[in-house]
């Protein structure tokens, strides 16, 4: 559960770029766009916000808003890159695309045709998967399955992608969505195998310089070094803080890219073109269209105000319709950002949002109001609806917290002796867990993530309250099994943020 403070800072607002033709932006973008954003940052506690409109083959609005770090004096522009999250899955879909049409592979190629070594717990599924399954979440697993252990932790894309042969499928192969990050890393890595390049060396070649996205950087491992870059935030017992950029580079092809608005234009630009950029075909048109070609039911679709009938995914893209027009987006969530893209092909248009906190939900208002503007629709104010949603949610969350802390201050007893849960623990799936005493306290560390544990607090019985010492895997109440007296096991559960399937770890 995501939970959002109002904190006062000074907003500084900064208009980038001055703009022709301004007189033809609908109303909301010319006279209140500025107040929307100043007022949504203020009440979500957002350091700073960057956005762009594309119309007609043209940036019509390219604005920057706040500072890249909380409480600092730097300002953001239109050239500061933030994650861009899962925003990267587009341009993999993309890349894998342009390989087919340039016929050196076949989206309907089996996977193992190009990595041999690629296996599945459902040994069929392992050998009938195609590219297209790894692109548009058709694989079997739940949202998000098999992430705790692959998120920020030490393993190569190797392993990432041995582990997921270990994970049972929640769902049959190719019968339901279920988005999973490590398919678009294995997409990723067939493109090695394909042109002798990593998948970094490929994008930058294929489409970064072509689209002149001089700023623009493939790893999270090369985003500190820019000299123009946004800090992450996220909440951490209430307050706002910065937080370091997430090591997810052996999940790179799912979510590692760092861009900018400026930047990320000009792949707006050549998404709206046909693929064309300044009179050139950077992205054969057969490949856009195999992008956005529906290949999985996400759900029936609907809008909080206007029309909607479906939502679908094509590859790295989600597929829906709104107000007769087919919309093609994406959201992008990493440790201490959000962000999001949209094309509305039929309108030449298309809007760009980043933010450098996880814990708000402006970047989707926001994008929402500029559409419904540039569709002509009347104003909603969403953000005032999105917080109302939230001031619920952080009212369950806080009295469910205050209630264990009771508890925990009351100094519940165990029902067995605090030594009885120290030991070794084994999952399948991720692996190696240790429960020890560190400095007057229980901890559980995790073999694939060092710099980072659990504090135990008993609850009373067999039941911990799990406090992460990284926020983005929040907190949880972890309950351990016992049989004839001896801990046999813990249930292990992080935030849905990083995955919502629970882990049961056997005592060893």
């Amino acid at each position: 559960m995501k939970r959002f403070y109002l904190l006062p800072f000074a907003l500084v607002l900064l208009q980038l770029t001055a703009f022709t033709q301004s007189d033809s932006l609908p109303s909301f973008l010319r006279d209140s766009l500025d107040n929307y954003v100043s007022r949504g940052m203020k009440n979500w506690n957002i350091p700073g916000v960057a956005l762009a409109v594309v119309k007609d083959g043209k940036v019509v609005l390219m604005k920057g808003y706040g500072v890249k770090t909380l409480d600092g004096n730097d300002k953001v522009d239109e050239n500061t890159l933030f994650m861009i999250g899962s925003n990267t899955k587009a341009f993999t879909g993309t890349l894998m695309a342009m390989l087919e049409a340039e016929k050196k592979l076949s989206l309907n190629d089996k996977v193992t045709k190009w990595i041999p070594s690629f296996r599945l717990d459902n040994k069929a599924a392992g050998e009938q998967a195609i590219i297209r399954d790894l692109l548009c979440h058709r694989l079997g697993f739940m949202t998000f399955q098999g992430d705790f252990t692959y998120w920020t932790s030490t393993l190569t894309r190797e392993e990432v992608m041995e582990k997921m042969s270990h994970i049972k499928a929640v769902y049959p192969f190719r019968t339901t969505w279920g988005y999973t990050n490590a398919g678009f890393l294995t997409a990723g890595q067939i493109i090695p195998a394909v042109t002798g390049m990593s998948w970094e060396e490929y994008l930058r070649k294929a489409i970064f310089t072509p689209l002149e996205m001089k700023n623009t950087v493939a790893l999270g491992a090369e985003f500190n070094s820019t000299p123009n870059h946004a800090n992450a935030h996220t909440l951490q017992e209430g307050r706002m803080v910065r937080i370091p950029i997430a090591k997810l580079d052996n999940l790179a092809p799912a979510g590692s890219i760092g861009s900018s608005v400026n930047d990320l234009s000009h792949w707006v630009i050549m998404q709206l073109n046909d693929g064309k950029y300044m009179d050139k075909q950077v992205v054969p048109s057969a490949a856009i269209a195999q992008t956005r070609k529906p290949h999985s039911i996400i759900g029936n679709g609907g809008a909080l105000y206007n029309t909607g009938h479906f939502q679908l995914y094509g590859l790295g893209w989600q597929l829906s319709e709104y107000c007769g027009r087919k919309i093609i987006e994406h959201d992008g969530g990493v440790n201490g950002f959000v962000t999001h893209v949209t094309l509305v092909p039929e309108e030449k248009l298309g809007i760009v949002v980043l933010t450098n906190t996880d814990q708000n939900t402006l970047f989707l208002s926001l994008n929402s109001e500029i559409l419904d503007a540039c569709l002509g629709k009347p104003y909603r104010n969403y953000d005032s609806v999105y917080q109302n949603y939230d001031r619920k949610d952080r009212l369950a969350a806080d009295t469910k917290e205050k209630a264990i802390k009771d508890t925990i201050s009351m100094k519940p007893s165990t029902s067995l002796p605090i030594t009885s849960y120290i030991g070794d623990y084994h999952n399948d799936v991720y692996g190696e867990m240790k429960v020890v005493r560190e400095n007057g306290e229980l901890r559980m560390r995790f073999s694939h993530h060092p710099d980072m544990y659990a504090r135990l607090e008993a609850l009373g019985g067999n039941r911990f309250y799990a406090t992460f010492t990284d926020p983005e895997f929040s907190k949880a109440v972890f309950p351990f099994t016992v049989e004839k007296g001896k801990v046999t096991g813990v249930t292990v559960k992080v935030a849905d943020f990083v995955e919502y399937t629970p882990y049961i770890f056997t005592r060893k």
